[in-house]
């Protein structure tokens, strides 16, 4: 089985190379933002909370977000793999996700860092807020904010995922099939030392 966890900063282009990843290696697509989106727009309880949290640039708490992914995995037992988009966000969850994977027999194959500067990833999230609609991809400051969380809460995941040898990092800014074609063979040669 073929579990990729797809890291990046908002804007950093993991939806993208998440739909081209999920097409080429048959997977089942697990982002923690659609899934809380989803529950937004259902406007469940959970949905309601998560929404307070994020419209003030906070993270959703680890129960939370890992009880949608065991949900989410019971749902999908005959998968080829899945791909975790936007989590794990710290080395509690990354251990979280170890946990409930070894609770289906499998594990985590490589995380893939798409690795774009500040500048950048404003500039795409600000062009995305004007097409989206979405309110947090807006405001310069909340997206300087979701950033800069994003960098000091997840720097720990890498150096987590690089003590286990599954980290790899790929230059996030290029040509879509560019950037893709690295991430295929970052895959498959994780995919290759597995077996």
């Amino acid at each position: 089985m073929l579990n990729l966890v797809l890291f990046g900063p908002p804007g950093a282009g993991k939806g993208t190379q998440s739909e081209k990843l999920i097409n080429k290696y048959n997977l089942v697509h697990l982002s923690t933002g659609d899934l809380l989106r989803s529950q937004i727009a259902a406007g469940t309880e959970l949905g309601l909370q998560a929404k307070s949290l994020m419209d003030k640039g906070i993270l959703v708490p680890d129960e939370v977000v890992i009880g949608m992914i065991d949900t989410k995995l019971n749902e999908n037992p005959s998968a080829a793999g899945f791909i975790f988009d936007g989590f794990p966000r710290t080395v509690r969850q990354a251990e979280a996700l170890d946990t409930l994977l070894g609770q289906h027999n499998t594990g985590i194959t490589v995380m893939v860092a798409l690795v774009v500067d500040q500048e950048e990833l404003t500039k795409r999230l600000l062009l995305r807020g004007q097409t989206s609609g979405r309110a947090d991809d807006q405001n310069e400051e909340l997206i300087r904010r979701r950033v800069q969380e994003y960098n000091e809460k997840t720097t720990p995941v890498a150096s987590y995922y690089e003590q286990q040898g599954k980290y790899v990092a790929i230059d996030g800014i290029g040509e879509i099939d560019q950037i893709f074609g690295l991430i295929c063979q970052k895959v498959e040669a994780a995919q290759s030392l597995e077996s």
